[in-house]
């Protein structure tokens, strides 16, 4: 009876003496190796925030400040980001555009107008079904507009066909819209004429060229930018040995040239 007592006291003394140990457990606090593993956490993550500050340097702030510095010390003095000795430095950009630059903005400009007039152009000639014989092509040197001599001439004349008169103010109403120096060329077969008129085929293209440059005065090109020109038979695009390739060759040109386009950019100021 007594040996059961004692059991039973030394049981619960047992059950009573464990909270204290967890207790202990709890004022001991976690293990030492945690703190050492917190600071190497804190300093990583400093260590991963400085490189992304580095790495996001504002470009405009960077800038002004290299241009502070050398307005004091001199150009030579403030060395560029990320140069030491055994590399090569590169300059900060300019805040200007170089001619470079500035040659390739008018370049594109230019192609632009001269993609809009080939468009209106094209417009007008579908619009008006004269494929075959008014075309517009873009080229190296600018925008020709080409225009058959049997749309526009009788045989040998200068005189306006009715429908060429009237394909012509359509043009002229999409050419007023455009400042810039156009060419009107004209040209022949290489089959002579003579005549108290036309002694030679020169006098027959350049009297063309004329009457065309006067049609699209008339109807709102401003005189100032039009010039007529004849060529004759000496620039041919298709062999004189044929009737289709004489017919091709029997034409009148509106040119306008890159470079008249370029110059009035210029006058403006644009790609300055």
């Amino acid at each position: 009876m007594a040996d059961d007592v004692a059991s039973a006291e030394a049981e619960e003394e047992g059950i009573l003496a464990a909270p204290p140990k967890e207790e202990e457990k709890q004022k001991r606090g976690v293990a030492p190796w945690m703190t050492t593993f917190a600071d190497l956490v804190t300093l990583l993550m400093c260590f991963f925030v400085l490189l992304f500050a580095m790495s996001t340097t504002q470009q405009e702030t960077y800038k002004e400040l290299v241009k502070s510095l050398r307005s004091a010390l001199g150009a030579q003095a403030v060395p560029e980001s990320g140069t030491r000795e055994g590399l090569t430095m590169h300059a900060v950009p300019s805040e200007e555009p170089s001619e470079n630059q500035a040659i390739d903005e008018l370049g594109g400009m230019i192609e632009k107008e001269m993609e809009e007039i080939v468009s209106e152009v094209r417009e007008l000639v579908l619009f008006n079904k004269l494929g075959g014989e008014v075309s517009v092509t873009k080229t190296e040197d600018g925008v020709v507009i080409t225009m058959s001599d049997l749309l526009l001439f009788s045989e040998g004349g200068t005189k306006l066909s009715a429908k060429g008169h009237d394909i012509l103010k359509k043009v002229a109403a999409v050419l007023s819209k455009l400042a810039y120096h156009v060419k009107i060329k004209g040209h022949t077969d290489s089959a002579p004429i003579s005549s108290t008129m036309f002694p030679s085929n020169w006098e027959l293209s350049s009297a063309r060229a004329s009457m065309v440059v006067r049609l699209l005065v008339k109807n709102g090109v401003p005189p100032q930018y039009v010039s007529a020109e004849g060529y004759a038979n000496y620039h041919p695009v298709a062999t004189n040995d044929t009737a289709k390739g004489r017919a091709l060759n029997r034409r009148v040109e509106i040119v306008y040239e890159r470079d008249s386009i370029a110059r009035q950019f210029a006058d403006m100021g644009i790609g300055k």
